[in-house]
């Protein structure tokens, strides 16, 4: 079943589910040459407390070439750019490979471990000679071709081609050096991978913040693992129709950011205790410099959708993190089939005490945000702020934005599925505009960056 958004969700199960795959509710393990983030990066990468590996460069994360052989609408297929961010910054950018050995992944069962990818945004120093960091790899692409439409109706089928779009980042840059700087969690929406978060994140990178974008596996439409599997969608479905799997997206969810703010302040550390070696030094696991522009005492967390939700409840968990934005994510777990309204959420139910921007849009708006971001923003006593985009819907928040006009401009959906994808607001304006909220927010509540 499909929520009012067209995303689609709930778990595959039995041969073929994840695509290629397990016989579970897990995902296929695709490999093969030409993929991933490179076995060498791994093989090179730091462990931290036997907990977290980071990758390295690789060249698979390269600048993206034309026409490059990624399956459905590929080769010949529409180049789509992303706008320009707006601040002073030139801006680098990390992949980040974090295993949590001490956590199942829940998608894959026993005997598994918990892995996360994430690219991290920041302010860079030089950037000659460093290759412009690709909206999606080839591999991811060409997977995204496949499911975009799944989750997004409106997205053409084909027509598109998804590993041609290059990002405004420049891939393990130097960092820019001389202070430390706020750090921002996104979490993206069910089904949609980080990377329909970049808009936002290089813009807040751009003016100074430096921003971890998250990956949920078997979660997200797809994720590239450094050793080249392929790891798709378990879900079909509204998980909003199951209250049982519906908790444990969102508690996978949140400890994915726990995961990330648990090794933040060893990110920031002088000395990597696997190597010796700071860890922006030659042969450690972060860009140069990015280590010393890390500040782990001043941090944020923002999402959309189920990410909207992540975010807002571990701000309510978590006393490290300091301000959260929830991009129209619902605040309360599934009702009863005879419409019973299911529970809050606990930050929805007793409020917070620190900065939470509940931002939306009056194209989602319904019954159930009414009474949950209600609650949260009355019994928060003035710490919760409500903000909503005219002419906007769920996806305005998200890069779709930026693309939706593009495919109608070139002749690949029709005015009417634009408007269902991302409303009838110019995005000219709501670009713009969603990037000046989450800014403003955050560097309101976690200062200049």
């Amino acid at each position: 079943m499909a929520n009012r958004d067209g995303n689609t969700y709930g778990v595959k199960t039995g041969a073929g589910a994840g695509r290629g795959g397990a016989g579970r509710a897990g995902v296929a393990g695709r490999t093969g040459p030409g993929g991933g983030v490179g076995r060498r990066a791994v093989a090179a990468a730091a462990v931290l407390g036997g907990a977290v590996a980071l990758t390295g460069r690789s060249p698979a994360w390269a600048a993206p070439r034309p026409g490059s052989p990624v399956g459905a609408g590929a080769a010949g297929g529409l180049r789509l750019r992303l706008p320009a961010p707006s601040g002073p910054y030139r801006i680098g950018a990390s992949v980040l490979h974090l295993v949590d050995h001490k956590r199942p992944d829940p998608w894959l069962g026993a005997g598994s471990v918990r892995q996360v990818m994430a690219t991290v945004w920041y302010p860079a120093g030089d950037v000659r000679g460093r290759p412009r960091l690709p909206h999606m790899t080839p591999r991811a692409a060409g997977s995204f071709a496949s499911w975009a439409p799944r989750t997004h109706p409106q997205v053409p089928p084909t027509g598109v081609d998804w590993a041609a779009t290059a990002t405004h980042a420049h891939l393990d840059a130097p960092a820019l050096t001389g202070r430390r700087r706020p750090v921002l969690l996104y979490s993206p929406g069910g089904g949609d991978p980080r990377t329909l978060g970049t808009c936002v994140a290089e813009e807040l990178a751009s003016h100074g913040f430096v921003v971890v974008t998250l990956d949920h596996p078997g979660d997200a439409s797809e994720v590239e693992l450094p050793d080249g599997t392929l790891r798709e969608t378990v879900f079909i479905g509204d998980p909003r129709a199951d209250p049982k799997l519906f908790r444990t997206v969102i508690e996978t969810r949140l400890a994915d950011v726990r995961l990330v703010l648990d090794h933040l302040g060893g990110l920031a550390g002088p000395v990597s205790p696997a190597t010796g070696r700071r860890r922006d030094q030659p042969g450690g696991a972060l860009p140069r410099g990015l280590a010393r522009a890390l500040d782990p005492h001043r941090v944020g967390v923002y999402g959309h959708s189920a990410g909207g939700t992540t975010a807002a409840q571990a701000l309510y968990d978590d006393r490290r993190i300091a301000a959260a934005a929830n991009l129209e994510g619902y605040l309360s777990h599934p009702g009863t089939p005879t419409g019973r309204p299911g529970p809050l959420f606990p930050v929805a139910r007793d409020g917070v005490d620190r900065p939470l921007l509940l931002l939306g849009t009056d194209g989602f708006r319904n019954a159930e945000f009414e009474r949950t971001w209600s609650a949260a923003v009355a019994r928060s006593h003035g710490h919760a702020a409500w903000r909503q985009i005219a002419g906007a819907t769920h996806a305005t928040l998200t890069d779709y934005a930026a693309l939706a006009p593009q495919l109608q401009a070139a002749g690949l959906i029709t005015a009417e599925a634009r408007a269902g994808l991302v409303g009838t607001i110019d995005p000219a304006r709501s670009v713009p505009l969603l990037r000046h909220l989450v800014r403003t927010f955050f560097a309101r509540h976690l200062g200049t960056p």
